[in-house]
């Protein structure tokens, strides 16, 4: 009951900003005649750089000319860009954001029904196109160092029950008692509980995992540091995480307006893996590359997706199963 009460206040607060919003312009938006497609993000690197590879895949298989908009700050707002028209596209959208957020419901463990939940919910309320995933999620996940992997023969989080008691795990301030995925949850769906854990601002853990001073932690799974650290990312075997696919998004105006839209983001899908990811987030979080500078890097070296042939039949299923509820 106390979680039905919550998600009601989220709504309530969603539609209040929604009619605070929609009788005015965001800023950036609009004006541009000569623009065909406008694309959205928002204003972490993970968007950016999304929405920069969703602008230039465009660009480079089409003749459109595409504007983004990266001052789009959550995901509510990119939502309600798309509502007053102002957006066309959104780079890069996470299914258990999209479920407790713009759709009100309860968190979907299981990845596939989450992203066909969510598939079918956007079609039916706002007429717009979720795609299938780029290939990664972004949640919470455990992680070690490679070693230590190895030493004590880490693959999943269920492995670490046998060192419970002889490790340093370090854990994200809010996730201590975050409600459905927090600690809490944790102890009951994997049945034990860490003596030493440690408390600390999300952004810290990476480095006290490198440095040694822990020997897990709680960070999150496209995270560049991952990659620069060389660290090994533990399966959540139990689900304890709902899942966070992320996908591109594009309203069923401007597909219906220009269909090489469509199969331009088709080419996108399952392309970008969770190592993939990680990888352009660190060019960009710690070599400090630019968002559309490491887009266009990670684009020309697999030649724009230009070998991939567009299967029309993979993109008709894809519609059927949205819009008239047929299995895909």
């Amino acid at each position: 009951m106390k979680k039905t009460n919550k998600i009601k206040k989220l709504i309530l607060i969603f539609v209040m900003l929604s009619m605070l919003l929609t009788s005015c312009t965001l800023p950036g938006l609009g004006g541009n005649t000569k623009t065909n497609v406008v694309v959205a993000t928002g204003s972490n690197t993970e968007r950016q750089i999304l929405g920069e590879i969703v602008k230039q895949m465009i660009e480079h298989h089409t003749d459109l000319k595409v504007s983004l908009i990266t001052n789009l700050s959550s995901s509510v707002l990119n939502h309600i860009a798309m509502l007053k028209g102002d957006v066309n596209v959104v780079g890069g959208m996470y299914t258990g954001t999209a479920l407790s957020g713009e759709l009100g419901m309860e968190p979907i463990k299981d990845p596939k029904k989450a992203e066909e939940v969510v598939m079918k919910e956007y079609y039916k309320r706002w007429e717009r196109y979720w795609y299938p995933s780029f290939g990664f999620d972004n949640t919470y996940a455990f992680m070690v160092t490679k070693k230590f992997a190895e030493e004590n023969n880490l693959k999943k989080v269920s492995d670490l029950e046998k060192i419970k008691d002889k490790v340093s795990v370090g854990v994200d301030t809010a996730w201590i008692k975050r409600e459905g995925d927090g600690y809490k949850a944790f102890q009951e769906i994997y049945g034990f509980k860490f003596k030493s854990i440690y408390p600390m601002d999300i952004g810290l853990v990476y480095t006290a995992l490198a440095s040694g001073e822990m020997d897990v932690v709680l960070g999150y799974s496209t995270d560049g540091k991952i990659s620069s650290y060389d660290l090994v990312v533990l399966e959540d075997d139990k689900r304890l995480f709902p899942p966070y696919d992320c996908s591109p998004v594009a309203s069923k105006a401007i597909i219906e307006k220009y269909p090489e839209v469509e199969e331009t983001i088709m080419r996108l899908v399952g392309q970008i893996p969770s190592e993939t990811m990680q990888e352009l987030n660190r060019q960009a979080d710690e070599d400090l590359e630019m968002p559309a500078k490491v887009a266009e890097n990670f684009l020309k070296k697999n030649n724009y997706f230009e070998d991939l042939k567009v299967d029309k039949n993979k993109i008709k299923d894809y519609r059927e199963f949205v819009e008239g509820g047929k299995n895909v």
